[in-house]
Parts: structure tokens; C-alpha cells; sequence
């Protein structure tokens, strides 16, 4: 019997630096993607009109327009998963606080190893679809995976959140969190558990990842104000869902 052919996985690589650059062509290149690269902001946008990536790799420090703004315009019409990659470790707060709508970050100088790593665990999630919104309507949730925790509802199907008839406009790395959380609601998650369940790595160096993340998903449930009603910091373990009748 004939095996069908696989489909084809696409990679653009937006980098400046000449040497960088040809490290990820390479890299993606061995993993099977078909790679193509530009090294300017711009082009790079133009790029995802034309060549419809799966993945791609996005330099903060670009010419021009910076990776930030570039990513930001990209994700208004493309759903492709995105890597920052920045060259200070420092900056991955300023990164993840602008909610530039990237899915993980890299900072330079970095190995293939670690790089094929966290492709690898973008490509076992789900990709969410472009322009989720927050609507003040009650929406009508289809009968599959629904997740309920006091006012929070999570369809996970349909990778849609609402808290009481508010639907949430999460990333797709926050609405994978707020899922696993509130899977097992009593269930103290360690940040290197979240680490593993949600990114996909062992990486212990990127637990301050998954604060910054619990920090903005805490701001979308609940406003500047009220922190913890919903998510609980366990000092010196983790996080869990906050008791409904709390």
C-alpha cells in the first residue's frame, strides 16, 4: 500500500545578522520545512502574504519596522506560529508584557538543540485562528470539550473563553494555560509542570515564562483589579484555580 504524501510544512526566517539567519534556514531545513528567508521587517510581512508560513522565526532587533511592530501586523491576517528572537535576555518581559501575539521567545545566542525543541512543541498545539475578539454577547458553545469553573468557561474545541457572557480575547499560550488549570481545578501546578504540559519543554531556565504569562492572563480575567480571584499563587509551589466559593 501506497503511504499519502505528508504535508508540505513551510518556515519563514525574518533575520538581519547573515550567520543567525542561515543557522535557523539550516536547522528548519533538516526538520523538514521548506525555507525562506528575508531580512527586513517589511519584507517579512510581505512574505507571510506570499508564502503562507507554518512557522516563523522573528527577530525584535530588525531594520526598519522592529520584529514587535512586525509582528503585530502579521498577526492581523495570519495565524502562522511565531518565535521571537531577541538578543538580551531582559527584553523577554518588555516582549511578552507588549502581548505581541508571538507564541515563544528565544534569546541569542541559542543552540539547534533548543531551537528544534520549542518547534517541535508549537507544532503539538493547536493553532488558533486569526482576529478572536472579545464580544459582549452571550455565544452558544457546541456540545464538546467544555471546561466550567465558576463564571470561566473554556470550550476547548472551539478555543473560545468567555468569562460569565464575555468572550476572552487570550493568546493561544494563555487559553492553553487557563485550559490546563482549570482541567484540574484543586491541583497545585508547579511552574516547570506548566513548563512541560504547555510548552512542551523541560527548560528550567523559562519558568519565569509561565509568570509573565499567569501575570497577563490574570489581567484579561480580571481587570487590574482582584488578582487571585481566579488564579491562585501557591507561595513556593505554583498556581491553582481559586475555589468558586471563595
Amino acid at each position: 500500500m501506497s503511504q499519502e504524501p505528508q504535508e508540505e510544512r513551510r518556515a519563514l526566517v525574518v533575520e538581519d545578522d547573515d550567520d543567525v539567519r542561515a543557522l535557523i534556514e539550516f536547522t528548519l531545513s533538516t526538520q523538514g520545512f521548506v525555507v525562506q528567508a528575508v531580512d527586513s521587517g517589511l519584507a517579512g510581512i510581505e512574505a507571510v502574504r506570499t508564502f503562507d508560513p507554518d512557522l516563523i522565526t522573528l527577530d525584535v532587533g530588525l531594520p526598519g519596522i522592529d520584529g514587535i511592530e512586525t509582528c503585530r501586523r502579521i498577526r492581523e491576517f495570519a495565524d502562522a506560529y511565531i518565535i521571537m528572537i531577541t538578543a538580551r535576555d531582559d527584553e523577554i518581559d518588555r516582549l511578552l508584557g507588549l502581548e505581541t501575539g508571538a507564541d515563544d521567545y528565544l534569546s541569542k545566542p541559542f543552540s539547534v538543540r533548543e531551537l528544534k525543541a520549542r518547534v517541535n512543541a508549537l507544532f503539538r498545539r493547536p493553532r488558533r485562528g486569526v482576529g478572536a475578539v472579545a464580544s459582549q454577547q452571550p455565544v452558544a458553545v457546541p456540545d464538546h470539550e467544555v471546561l466550567e469553573h465558576g463564571r470561566l468557561r473554556v470550550d476547548v474545541d472551539g478555543r473560545r473563553a468567555f468569562n460569565g457572557t464575555l468572550e476572552l480575547a487570550l493568546t493561544r499560550t494563555e487559553f492553553d494555560l487557563l485550559a490546563e488549570l482549570m482541567r484540574t481545578p484543586a491541583r497545585v501546578w508547579t511552574r516547570e509542570a506548566l513548563l512541560r504540559s504547555v510548552w512542551g519543554t523541560d527548560w528550567a531556565s523559562d519558568t519565569h515564562l509561565v509568570e509573565v504569562h499567569i501575570g497577563n492572563l490574570r489581567r484579561k480575567l480580571e481587570g487590574d483589579s482582584g488578582e487571585g480571584r481566579h488564579i491562585r499563587t501557591v507561595r513556593g509551589v505554583g498556581y491553582r484555580m481559586e475555589s468558586v466559593d471563595s
